[in-house]
């Protein structure tokens, strides 16, 4: 057959329509799913108080083996072999639960403070005496820990006008304070304070500023005759009026008041490295972010404990 008689073939390739297939439809259903629940998470974050957030955190900054074992378990161990780690019977497995114990969250250390203020309240209360200077005690759980202030009145003073001397009520209320105190791990520190009014001689001679110290010194001295354990007093000192309370006049006799900190941890350790303690909260915090920088241990998004 010639070339002129073959038969001409055309050969078409067919295309077959598929399906692109449900792959895409997951995919963006995922998506969708995980869009809505951080949309949930920041709306549910949004209307939350500030202590429920203070323990999300809390929740999320807890060490994972602090967490298991509830910071207090001798088989926190980070060794890969079951039963590995120190011995608690000896010295450093000892140690080892020691700073386990520690590392806890803040909502504990909260909740710890919470319960002494409770047994100082109830303390103060079931004295018939002590009852009436129930209205002078003010507390507060703040960053140093727990800040127990007992304010004067007129009808009330808890010293002689112008002197340390201590009245007998004040007297009595820091004998009850301090059995509760030394049954606490924590460190204290105590600051007098005075109002306005300034003495005839000005500041040049016997002042408010001596005034403050020299009261705050007669409350250490009667807590270490109710029996106070030494090494537990961080810091005494003297603030004349410098330091008035929120919302009263600078010469109102609320301002005459003895402060007591019953201090956490790292407040403790903070004052013993600066040598002082710092009156003001913002102050503090300065501080605290001066000194992780100068170690090289701060963040922005590092908290201050």
């Amino acid at each position: 057959m010639s070339d002129d008689q073959r038969p001409i073939i055309i050969r078409r390739k067919k295309i077959i329509k598929k399906h692109h297939g449900g792959s895409w439809k997951i995919a963006l259903a995922d998506f969708m799913t995980a869009l809505m629940a951080l949309f949930l998470v920041m709306w549910i974050l949004s209307i939350s108080s500030e202590e429920s957030k203070q323990q999300v955190a809390d929740y999320f900054s807890t060490p994972l083996m602090v967490a298991l074992t509830s910071g207090d378990k001798s088989s926190a161990s980070t060794s890969a072999i079951k039963g590995g780690g120190d011995d608690p019977s000896h010295a450093k497995g000892e140690q080892m639960r020691i700073d386990l114990r520690r590392q806890t969250r803040p909502s504990d250390v909260r909740r710890h403070f919470q319960g002494l203020q409770e047994r100082i309240k109830r303390a103060v209360e079931d004295d018939p005496v002590l009852r009436e200077l129930a209205d002078q005690l003010r507390f507060d759980i703040t960053r140093e820990g727990l800040r127990i202030q007992v304010v004067d009145s007129e009808q009330r003073p808890m010293f002689e006008l112008g002197s340390d001397k201590v009245a007998s009520y004040m007297d009595r209320l820091l004998r009850t304070l301090t059995p509760i105190i030394n049954e606490v791990p924590n460190e204290i520190t105590l600051s007098g304070h005075t109002d306005s009014l300034p003495y005839a001689g000005g500041e040049r001679g016997y002042s408010n500023w001596e005034l403050s110290a020299d009261r705050a010194n007669a409350s250490r001295k009667v807590m270490l005759d109710a029996g106070l354990d030494t090494g537990k007093l961080l810091l005494v000192t003297g603030v004349a009026d410098r330091i008035p309370m929120d919302g009263v006049e600078s010469d109102d006799p609320m301002n005459r008041r003895i402060t007591l900190v019953l201090h956490t941890q790292e407040s403790a350790e903070f004052i013993k490295r600066q040598g002082y303690f710092p009156q003001d909260q913002a102050e503090y915090e300065a501080l605290i972010r001066s000194q992780l920088e100068q170690e090289g241990n701060f963040t922005d998004q590092q908290p201050l404990k």
